[in-house]
């Protein structure tokens, strides 16, 4: 009963927040600028940063296509290139390109464009709001890139890239029109690519308007015009979207569950949900006693109870982990979540000889649902023997302490950009992993070492899978980080619209319409 009114509490003090907590917000959110059969819709970041990002806008406005994208499950899907072959030594990959496809500028798109592409890549790496581009990154051990004519190319390693493919999934492959760069490499204007959108005009963190690309090879989109604003505040989307002057919400954290729960009340809103490539997670710095003890990361493990911070926080607007892999890779292998309070306290006290921890817990000041969970995950953790200090800090302050290892535990997250296990397994569990250096996470196991090194050689499609759930069970058992939960895809929308339906990464933009 303690517990439950504990999870009243904190749930009363988050919806108290969101309600509460508006702030002034200073852009107009009216559609009198724009014709009124536009449909308006919001994000929390301005989705076409611009000339200076590497991608110049997000994949989720369908204005430029990759070669190759991903299936709802996380599959490689053809896109710009049809099909493709790979030698039996996994150093060469040969790609056929989709032939009648016109970027929006009218040029045509083929092996010539996709090699200009190729030698953008390679004037070096491109910053961007979505993923870096790096060509190290995204085709690592590559020789060559030849033409074999119009509408093939070949792909050319000096390493074995089985799983090639996957690296090359969005925005590894992303195709923009040649004419778009500039002599570094940049963007000169307005991004030309080839999907069913076009931009028209693009206000740097107010709007970015979209035109339908009625030359697009495929199925044209259902509506002429979508304009999708940047209104950072959860809350003020959420009223907007009540006061009608948008009509949807799209992109990472949309709309908050409780938000999401508050807006199906209202008969004209609707909520679709989707698998989200982003995990939460909490970091333990191994680099100090006592967590690089694995008894003291299996007993905080344990503690937790993760469905009912799912179920209290969350709204189940979010799926319990244990697993350090997304479940949107088609690699993922379901772990047990176990809680048991009483094993975890015996385990430290093993660890801290009978004595009380304390330690400090760092979150993102600017997560309102981060706050509340950390609350929660402190109550449990007190029960334990371990007395929890939050610390809540700006982001910037928080990525410092994460690179100097001033702290003990810190929330954090990660997203997927493909679904292959490599760069995830490699990042938290390699020794000069990123993220196992950049957190002070100060993970090494020789097994995982010996693992990665025989999958990145393994010819075998059955053996790689094998490899990598035997390293998803090293995760759950040996704890480099603590999983807690993959988020969901959760978008709101008016019912005046149809098709608006959630998918892992976005929602299906070409196919809303206004329902007649």
């Amino acid at each position: 009963m303690l517990i439950k009114a504990r999870h009243g509490l904190i749930l009363l003090f988050v919806c108290v927040l969101l309600l509460t907590g508006c702030y002034k917000d200073d852009s107009k959110l009216t559609n009198n600028s724009v014709d009124n059969a536009v449909i308006t819709l919001a994000a929390g970041r301005h989705l076409a940063p611009g000339n200076k990002d590497g991608f110049y806008c997000s994949k989720i406005l369908e204005v430029w296509e990759p070669l190759i994208t991903g299936d709802e499950h996380g599959n490689p899907k053809p896109c710009l290139a049809q099909s493709w072959e790979m030698t039996p030594d996994g150093k060469t990959w040969t790609f056929y390109l989709r032939k009648g496809v016109i970027f929006h500028d009218g040029s045509r798109f083929d092996a010539d464009a996709v090699l200009e592409n190729f030698k953008r890549m390679e004037k070096g790496i491109k910053k961007s709001n979505f993923y870096t581009l790096d060509i190290n990154s995204f085709y690592p051990g590559l020789k060559e890139v030849k033409k074999i004519d119009a509408y093939t190319i070949q792909l050319i390693f000096n390493v074995p890239n089985f799983q090639q493919l996957f690296n090359m999934m969005n925005f590894g492959s992303a195709i923009y029109g040649p004419k778009c760069f500039d002599e570094n490499g940049d963007f000169n204007g307005i991004v030309i690519g080839t999907g069913p959108f076009v931009i028209e005009k693009n206000v740097l963190n107010k709007y970015v308007l979209l035109v339908r690309n009625e030359k697009y090879y495929g199925a044209i989109a259902k509506t002429k015009s979508i304009m999708i604003k940047n209104i950072p505040n959860p809350e003020v989307r959420y009223s907007a979207l009540k006061a009608n002057e948008i009509q949807g919400v799209l992109d990472l954290n949309a709309l908050p569950p409780f938000l999401a729960h508050e807006i199906t009340q209202d008969e004209r809103f609707a909520v679709s949900t989707n698998k989200s490539s982003m995990i939460r997670f909490l970091l333990l710095n191994e680099e100090k006693f006592p967590f690089n003890d694995v008894r003291m990361r299996k007993a905080i493990s344990l503690a937790i109870d993760r469905p009912a911070l799912i179920e209290s926080l969350y709204l189940n607007y979010a799926k319990p982990t244990s697993n350090i892999l997304n479940y949107t890779s088609p690699f993922y292998v379901e772990q047990p979540i176990e809680h048991n309070v009483k094993e975890a306290k015996a385990l430290v006290m093993e660890v801290m000889n009978g004595k009380r921890l304390s330690a400090r817990y760092c979150i993102n000041g600017a997560d309102i649902l981060q706050k509340g969970e950390a609350e929660l995950i402190a109550f449990w953790l007190s029960k334990i023997g371990i007395d929890i200090t939050i610390q809540s800090l700006e982001y910037s302050t928080l990525a410092t302490k994460l690179r100097s290892g001033d702290y003990e535990i810190a929330r954090s997250q990660q997203g997927m950009a493909n679904g292959d296990p490599y760069l995830i397994f490699s990042s938290f569990m390699m020794p000069h992993g990123s993220r196992n250096i950049s957190n002070s996470i100060g993970y090494k196991n020789e097994e995982v070492i010996t693992l990665m090194n025989k999958v990145s050689n393994s010819v075998s499609e059955i053996e790689r899978q094998k490899i990598y759930a035997r390293i998803q069970k090293i995760s759950a058992e040996d704890f480099p980080i603590i999983p807690l939960f993959n988020d969901m895809n959760i978008v709101a929308y008016n019912k005046c619209l149809s098709g608006y339906k959630a998918k892992i990464y976005g929602v299906t933009l070409s196919e809303v319409e206004v329902r007649e």
